[in-house]
């Protein structure tokens, strides 16, 4: 299915949508195997901060698919179309972690990883006593004159993205949305249901911990050369 194109030959995504919306109501198959198309990767890899398994991460998407199909009658457009097909996702696969008891129960999950852990570990900073206390003890690495393919190498991104699989749910599911599907804050707010100031917190810390075990590893990597 083509996006609408306006009479200059750009593309509207507004038009697209509401063709693609109307089309989804009338029953097309090409217009659901082109959401599928858009939204089936990053809705799986989704699924996954919140459940563990990769199947039953596919199930929560097969959840979420006929989800759409039976509730596209009453999407009035408050959202996008993504939007609110993520928002979909997220209902099914809280639900769904609680019941195979992968994650925290719903009631810590609804907290959005609000606890008082630091963004950075404390022993990165001159303690209480030193003249510069609150102050680096060692300032994060530098990585500008890196070879860029040393940063955007396999090894590296797979560091990456294990060190995202270790983070709270919250936390991974926002830095996923951001940094790795490349959606703005807003959108990510109005798809997880939280906060703009949470996302905010969550995305914070999830970077910091990434980079804390990039900083590590190309460290080690350094060293070893």
């Amino acid at each position: 299915m083509q996006p609408v194109a306006l009479p200059d030959g750009r593309r509207s995504d507004n038009e697209d949508e509401r063709a693609l919306v109307a089309a989804l109501r009338r029953g097309d198959e090409d217009a659901f195997a082109e959401i599928v198309r858009r939204y089936g990767a990053p809705l799986l890899r989704l699924a996954r901060t919140f459940v563990r398994d990769q199947a039953v991460a596919e199930d929560v998407v097969q959840e979420t698919w006929l989800a759409v199909l039976n509730g596209i009658d009453r999407f009035e457009g408050r959202s996008s179309l993504k939007t609110w097909i993520f928002q979909i996702l997220s209902n099914r696969a809280k639900t769904r972690a609680v019941r195979e008891r992968r994650s925290a129960p719903f009631s810590a999950l609804a907290g959005d990883d609000e606890d008082d852990e630091g963004a950075v570990d404390a022993d990165r900073f001159l303690g209480v006593g030193d003249r510069w206390a609150g102050h680096w003890a060692a300032a994060p690495a530098d990585w500008s004159r890196l070879p860029e393919e040393r940063l955007l190498g396999q090894e590296t991104l797979a560091l990456v993205n294990a060190a995202i699989d270790q983070l709270p749910p919250r936390q991974a599911q926002v830095i996923m949305l951001r940094d790795v599907e490349g959606w703005p804050a807003d959108e990510v707010s109005a798809a997880l249901q939280i906060s703009d100031g949470n996302q905010r917190i969550l995305l914070h810390r999830a970077r910091s911990k990434v980079r804390a075990a990039l900083e590590q590893y190309l460290s080690e990597e350094g060293a070893a050369t």
